[in-house]
C-alpha cells in the first residue's frame, strides 16, 4: 500500500457479508474537462464526488465502497468523504494509467468474503437506489450485468473513411452505463484469460469478450456521465440549477 493510499475503519453496524462491495472509479486525468476536474465540480452547491459517494452511502444493499483515485486527490477526497459523513468507505486506492488498471487497483482490496462486486463511475452522480438495486437483483442469477438505456438515435456502421457500411436495427441497440456487476472469481478468470485489458472501456466488455453471459437492466437517461464541458450544462440542468 503506497503511504498516501488508507485503509479506513468504515462504521458499519452489520456483517461484513451482508452485501455488496463497490468499486468507485474516479481516477480519470478528465483531460477533456479543459482543465476542471470533474470530481470536484460542485452541482447544488455539492461536489460531483460527494453526490455520487451518497447515493451507495444510503443504499441498503452495499456494504462498503472502496473509492479509486489519483494520488494527488486523495487526502482532498477523504476530507469530502468526511464531511458528507460517508461510514462505507472502506478504502482510498491510487489508480492506475486506464480505467482498467484503477478497476484492477480496487479489486485488489476485496476480501474472500466478497462473492461478487459492482463497479461504478464516479463522475456519474445521478445515479439510483432503484437502479443499484435492479443490477444487485439480476446478479443473483448472471455473472455479469449492467444498466444500459435504449438508443434514441438512428446508429449507422462506417468503414474508415466514413463510407456507411449498414444502418444498425435501433430496437436491439443498448447505450450501457454503470454500475456495472460481476461475480468475482469469473471476473478475475476473464482477465486471466484475455491478458491485456487496457482496451475495454468497460467491465462487462470483459466478462462477454471471455464467453460470460451479460444481462441488461433499465438505466436512465438522466445516469449521466460527466465527461466534457457540456455534460456540465445537462448536470445543472438535472440538478435545478439556473444556467
Amino acid at each position: 500500500m503506497n503511504k498516501t493510499e488508507l485503509k479506513l475503519e468504515y462504521q458499519i453496524a452489520r456483517d461484513k457479508n451482508d452485501g455488496l462491495a463497490v468499486i468507485i472509479v474516479a481516477a480519470g486525468a478528465s483531460s477533456r474537462m479543459k482543465g476542471i476536474n470533474k470530481q470536484f465540480l460542485e452541482l447544488g452547491s455539492v461536489p460531483v464526488i460527494a453526490k455520487t459517494l451518497l447515493v451507495f452511502e444510503n443504499c441498503d444493499t452495499i456494504k462498503n465502497i472502496i473509492l479509486v483515485t489519483r494520488d494527488e486527490d486523495i487526502f482532498a477526497l477523504q476530507l469530502i468523504a468526511e464531511k458528507y459523513s460517508i461510514s462505507k468507505l472502506s478504502d482510498i486506492v491510487c489508480g492506475g494509467k486506464t480505467r482498467q488498471e484503477s478497476v484492477l487497483k480496487g479489486l485488489s482490496r476485496l476480501t474472500e468474503a466478497d462473492k461478487k462486486v459492482l463497479v461504478h463511475d464516479g463522475a456519474r452522480p445521478f445515479v439510483t437506489e432503484q437502479i443499484i438495486e435492479l443490477v444487485a437483483k439480476e446478479l443473483e442469477n448472471f455473472p455479469a450485468v449492467t444498466c444500459a438505456v435504449k438508443v434514441k438515435d438512428t446508429v449507422k456502421l462506417t468503414d474508415e473513411n466514413g463510407v456507411v457500411i449498414k444502418t444498425l436495427e435501433r430496437d436491439s441497440l443498448r447505450a450501457v452505463q454503470t454500475p456495472q456487476g460481476m461475480w468475482v472469481k469469473e471476473y478475475n478468470e476473464a482477465i486471466e484469460k484475455l491478458g491485456d485489458i487496457s482496451a475495454f472501456t468497460d467491465d462487462t466488455s470483459i466478462m462477454e469478450a471471455a464467453g460470460f453471459k451479460v444481462k441488461t437492466v433499465e438505466g436512465s437517461f438522466k445516469n449521466i456521465k460527466i465527461t466534457t464541458p457540456e455534460d456540465i450544462a445537462i448536470a445543472k440542468i438535472l440538478e435545478g440549477e439556473e444556467e
